[in-house]
């Protein structure tokens, strides 16, 4: 399992997980190239360690366990993996 960020995150960019996360695997960060065009951040599902730290971090709320993602955002688990393919 990994965790997933959703449509809340779709122009909020708020980078308090990016921050907490300590395997780096959210991405775009504020220092890269890409992150101001960019309309939310993504989670590598590859490199995920389902540690939390970044669900309580989020201040709107959009980061879910991949498995309990609710049905109308669940789309947004192979948009976090497809920003990975890239």
């Amino acid at each position: 399992m990994t965790y997933v960020i959703a449509e809340p995150c779709i122009g909020e960019k708020d980078h308090s997980c990016t921050e907490v996360c300590p395997v780096d695997c959210i991405h775009p960060t504020q220092d890269e190239p890409g992150f101001a065009e960019a309309t939310m951040l993504y989670i590598d599902p590859e490199e995920c360690i389902d540690c939390d730290a970044c669900v309580e971090a989020c201040p709107v709320d959009a980061i879910f366990p991949e498995d309990l993602l609710p049905a109308q955002w669940a789309e947004y688990a192979e948009r976090n993996a497809a920003y990975f393919k890239q």
